[in-house]
This record gives structure tokens, sequence and C-alpha cells, in this order.
């Protein structure tokens, strides 16, 4: 990654546009049309690539992939994480 361009300037168009500087756009891999996430910090308005998915925690997706067969004990998934790892582990995988 190059270095960080400085001092760079842009001027607001009459219907608030900003346009970014080119080294600015290739060094972060921003193309046309790229959505950015726009931040008012005290330091200044911050620019951000906008994330490809919302952010969601385990239970809003919990049970949302469908399963086949009995649902597994505790005791059952401790034994195949183990037989995996040991599966791996002879493999010199870790």
């Amino acid at each position: 990654m190059s270095a960080k361009p400085k001092n760079l300037t842009t001027t607001v168009s009459t219907k608030g546009q900003v346009i970014l500087p080119k080294a600015i756009r290739e060094r972060l891999h921003w193309p046309a049309g790229m959505e950015l996430v726009v931040e008012d910090t005290p330091e200044g308005v911050l620019l951000k690539a906008k994330p490809a998915f919302a952010p969601t925690r385990p239970k809003d997706v919990f049970g949302s992939l469908p399963c086949k067969g009995p649902a597994k004990s505790i005791a059952d998934l401790e034994a195949g994480i183990a037989a995996e790892a040991k599966r791996r582990h002879a493999r010199n995988r870790y």
C-alpha cells in the first residue's frame, strides 16, 4: 500500500457533491458507485465503506439454517470438534 497522500483538496459543488481525489479512491479501492457511510465527528467528516451486510447478533440468526436429523447433544458436539482437531493435527494443519 502506498503512503498516505498529504494536503489534497476538493470543492463542494452547488449540489453538495464532493469529488474524492483519485489517489485516495485508488488506495482505498473505491470504484464509482461505491456506497459510503458519512459520519460527523468532532474532527470533521469521516467517510467509510458501507458494510456489505448489516451487523447481526447470534440470536437474530439462530435457527435460520435447516437441520436434518435429530438434535446433537453437547457431548456429541464436543466429540465432533475433538475428532476434527485430531484429524487436522495428524495432517500437520495445526
